[in-house]
């Protein structure tokens, strides 16, 4: 997962077209949210249920530090370097940080191997059958299809804008049509023909997992509805800096951070995480929904970062009340398909939302840039469209920049209309889960001891 890091930070510190960048993008993720799943099946090998979401919490505060370290690195980086050395700068620390731990695990398990715990590996196939066995084991033909369906699905959302004939071109019309039938092959292939499925169907037979699956990829839906461009919208609206808008950005995932560990203590003592979740509705409520009336230009800023604060508090609550609730709806050899289930729907469900703000992004900025630009600048409507630096050459009080505001405001507010549609969703979610108690189930663990918190 670091080596696709790397790779991936690599490539966007070379690259110099969009296509390179969007495939350094792929791979920098894939290792980033990998990386994230492997930290947490290390904290579920090596915990108690009570007590995992106490280090899960933890493990999630040195976002903190970087919600005021990054912004600023990020505009230094800009103004006295490039972005490439920004890339670049940081594929040597992450090595620096990541090759001890790596030597680390290596060291423990040679000492496994040594005292007989754990078994070697025994090399006995060609090339070839090794190929055909890790083939058929990663079910290779499970993950294209479920890859390829939800990329052509999604994809045209946000496209469509800039094909010749906008949704009536032909390829626009195929792209969501054979994401469906590459879906549905999926279901069928996984369900009838994969000789190793990765997609566990049996666990969303229980509604606890689906209900946990479902609430963190909707709730990430409604999330990147409206957050998807919110930092644009700072610096062209509100005329802040690259600095002061990654500070407004960055105080939604100070706030998860900050509550995560006293979630993590709050279920270790109450026992129960399905009632003490609903804390979190709230701050839904009023962190989406305010948004409707505090995003617009005349809006104080300080009121924008209450409304993130807001919901930093519901996502983290989410964030681990929903990991606890797949992880104890399952046996302890099982957590980490449950963990990797539930992870792929929160990816889903930021791609729908990526989609959906795509999709108003490029199909209504543009006509509302026609609309609202004086007809000395009908003329660049595509140009200032398309770059924020050319909006933002414009001086406060100029016809075009506010016109350019005035189209950033209207398109913003349907952005977070339809993040507000999955609020009622979210509930109902919560409504799903059983009222487990982790105390019990901890009790009647199989978790095989050792070095355990």
């Amino acid at each position: 997962m670091v080596l696709l890091i790397v790779v991936g930070m690599i490539m966007k510190a070379t690259c110099n077209s969009v296509e390179m960048y969007a495939a350094a993008h792929t791979f920098y993720w894939v290792g980033h949210l990998g990386l994230i799943y492997v930290i947490d099946v290390v904290v579920a090998d090596t915990t108690t249920l009570r007590n995992r979401l106490i280090i899960m919490g933890i493990n999630y505060t040195p976002t903190i530090s970087s919600t005021f370290a990054g912004p600023k690195i990020a505009e230094l980086f800009l103004k006295n370097v490039n972005f490439r050395w920004a890339f670049g700068s940081f594929c040597i620390i992450l090595l620096a940080f990541c090759i001890p731990v790596m030597v680390i695990f290596i060291m423990n398990e040679m000492k496994a191997k040594k005292f007989g715990l754990a078994p070697e590996k025994v090399h006995n196939r060609t090339i070839w059958e090794s190929f055909k066995y890790y083939f058929v084991q990663f079910d290779v033909i499970g993950l294209f299809l479920t890859s390829a369906g939800w990329a052509l699905l999604l994809l045209p959302f946000s496209i469509a804008a800039t094909a010749p004939n906008g949704w009536a071109t032909g390829y626009i019309i195929a792209m969501p049509i054979l994401g469906v039938v590459l879906i549905a092959s999926f279901v069928v292939w996984e369900k009838f023909f994969a000789p190793v499925p990765y997609f566990p169907f049996h666990l969303l037979a229980d509604r606890t997992i689906l209900g946990a699956c479902l609430i963190y990829g909707i709730m990430f839906a409604s999330i990147f509805c409206w957050d998807t461009y919110y930092g644009s919208y700072l610096q062209v609206v509100h005329f802040e800096s690259v600095t002061t808008s990654g500070y407004i950005l960055n105080s939604f995932s100070l706030m998860a951070a900050f509550v995560g560990p006293f979630v993590g203590i709050a279920i270790r003592y109450l026992g129960r995480f399905k009632w003490p979740s609903f804390v979190g509705v709230p701050f839904l409520v009023l962190g989406t929904a305010l948004l409707i009336h505090f995003r617009h230009p005349e809006t104080a800023v300080n009121w924008l970062v209450m409304c993130q604060l807001f919901n930093g508090i519901y996502s983290g609550i989410w964030s681990l009340t929903a990991r606890i609730a797949v992880m104890s709806s399952v046996k302890h050899q099982d957590v980490a398909v449950a963990l990797a289930i539930w992870g792929m729907f929160g990816g889903i469900g930021s791609s729908i939302g990526v989609a959906i703000a795509g999709g108003i992004w490029t199909n209504m900025l543009p006509t509302e840039l026609a609309k609202q630009l004086p007809e000395s600048a009908k003329n660049m409507t595509a140009t200032i469209y398309g770059d924020i630096n050319v909006q933002l050459s414009y001086p406060a009080g100029s016809p075009e920049r506010d016109a350019i505001i005035a189209a950033y405001d209207f398109v913003q507010k349907k952005m977070i209309y339809a993040g507000c549609a999955f609020i009622p969703l979210c509930v109902i979610c919560l409504f799903m889960w059983r009222n487990i108690d982790i105390k019990e189930k901890d009790a009647q663990s199989k978790q095989a001891k050792g070095m355990v918190f």
